[in-house]
């Protein structure tokens, strides 16, 4: 009896003291469990458009892989919105300045973004394997100070478009294999520019393009002489030389030296310009990116097009292309509070460089970001053309005032081009301004 009363009183002092600690190890288990729980919420992004030429859509790839990561979590929701080309920067600037900038937005190449008070640095969330898949150009375009401040996803790049049909029909001969020198170029322009209907009115150009910032469409000609725009090392403008002027005339002497362009050369818009070669088919030659080629290839298997190729802008100076471009789309995640939004922002954006999701990027007629996805294009030549031509692209300087030295560039080499300066003055007014600007 004595036995069972003392082992009763053991049984209650061992419940007295286990108990609270089972409580306490089954409470830190519900926390723990629920620290490791998914994050539950809404992911801000915005992008511009990416038109899909097989289904007629702008939005149609990022969407689809969105909505496949929503099923993948339940309880995220991905809130996009889409950006417009003309005005999409401004509203990014805006909301920049204004701390509203979405959770992931197009803007890790933007040298102005890219410091870890503004973007999340994601060296940690990307393996030493993970990097391995990346062309090199397209991480080091994300890169600033071995801070990768974004996921690249895919790669363009600009070349000369040519109106095959207007070249026979003038019995003017393509340039060979694509390449051509300036003076070549510029006598077939002169060839491709006439009257067709006999009355009195040149109707056909060689040529067009248009200017704008952030657009580089004619910077393959302008710095065909081997002319450089910054130091960024030194912090110095030196688009200011021999090299720079010669390549500003090399544009301006397209219209009122040789006379092979529209009058309205200069003043016209992308559409404009961009519907002159296309439907009109009153343009020889036009240069812009490789997501024309999609559209051309379109158009010609619907009977409305035309024989096309594409080709080198014409050989300067330098001796090979030397192109200006933005040729890298990134996207960025801006700083976040919750580790693990953040770690789903990275999953998200691993999800779009996966090899299934970069496969589906030929419809847009852009290229990979991926080292295994060299042939995209496998039966379409005019696409492995362009894709050589990727290696003449140099990314745009990574400077923290590089929007406001494109714009002043940009405006004065189109005053140039309509005539209301000299391209020495164009030149020189904006080394003045940028200079103005390099020392605030």
């Amino acid at each position: 009896m004595k036995w069972t009363k003392k082992v009763s009183r053991l049984l209650i002092i061992l419940f007295i003291i286990v108990w609270p600690i089972y409580l306490f190890l089954i409470k830190n288990n519900k926390e723990l469990n629920k620290e490791e729980e998914q994050w539950r919420g809404i992911i801000t992004m915005w992008d511009y458009p990416r038109l899909d030429i097989e289904k007629g859509t702008r939005y149609n790839w990022i969407m689809g892989i969105i909505k496949e990561f929503e099923k993948d979590h339940p309880g995220v929701y991905i809130n996009f919105q889409p950006l417009d080309w003309d005005k999409g920067p401004i509203k990014l600037e805006a909301a920049l300045n204004t701390s509203t900038l979405p959770d992931i937005a197009p803007v890790a190449t933007e040298y102005e973004y890219m410091n870890d008070k503004i973007l999340e640095p994601l060296n940690d969330y990307i393996t030493e394997k993970e990097k391995q898949i990346f062309k090199y150009q397209t991480l080091e375009a994300v890169t600033n100070n071995e801070n990768i401040y974004g996921m690249p996803f895919m790669m363009t790049t600009y070349c000369m478009y040519i109106n095959l049909d207007l070249f026979t029909q003038r019995g003017v001969e393509p340039p060979k294999e694509g390449n051509w020198t300036y003076d070549e170029f510029i006598e077939s322009m002169q060839k491709l520019t006439y009257d067709e209907d006999g009355n009195g009115e040149i109707d056909h150009y060689g040529f067009t393009s248009f200017i704008e910032p952030n657009k580089y469409n004619l910077w393959g000609i302008i710095l065909s002489d081997g002319a450089n725009i910054l130091n960024t090392k030194q912090d110095k403008y030196v688009f200011n030389g021999d090299k720079a002027l010669s390549g500003i005339n090399k544009v301006v002497d397209l219209k009122y030296k040789y006379k092979v362009t529209p009058e309205s050369f200069g003043s016209d818009s992308e559409n404009v310009s961009w519907t002159k070669f296309y439907k009109d088919k009153s343009v020889a030659v036009y240069p812009t990116g490789s997501w024309a080629v999609s559209v051309l290839d379109k158009l010609k298997d619907s009977g409305e097009g035309f024989n096309y190729m594409v080709a080198n802008y014409p050989l300067g100076d330098n001796k090979i292309p030397n192109l200006l471009n933005n040729s890298v789309a990134a996207y960025g995640i801006t700083q976040q509070e919750n580790e693990k939004k953040l770690e789903l922002c990275v999953e998200l954006l691993k999800s779009i460089i996966r090899k299934e999701n970069q496969m589906k990027l030929k419809n847009m007629g852009v290229f990979s970001i991926r080292k295994d996805i060299e042939e995209l294009y496998p039966d379409n030549p005019q696409m492995k053309k362009l894709n050589n031509y990727i290696k003449y692209s140099k990314n745009v300087p990574k400077h923290k005032k590089w929007n406001e030295i494109d714009r002043i560039m940009q405006n004065q080499i189109r005053l140039a081009i309509i005539g209301e300066k000299s391209s020495k003055e164009a030149l020189n007014e904006a080394n003045k301004q940028i200079n103005i600007l390099l020392s605030n």
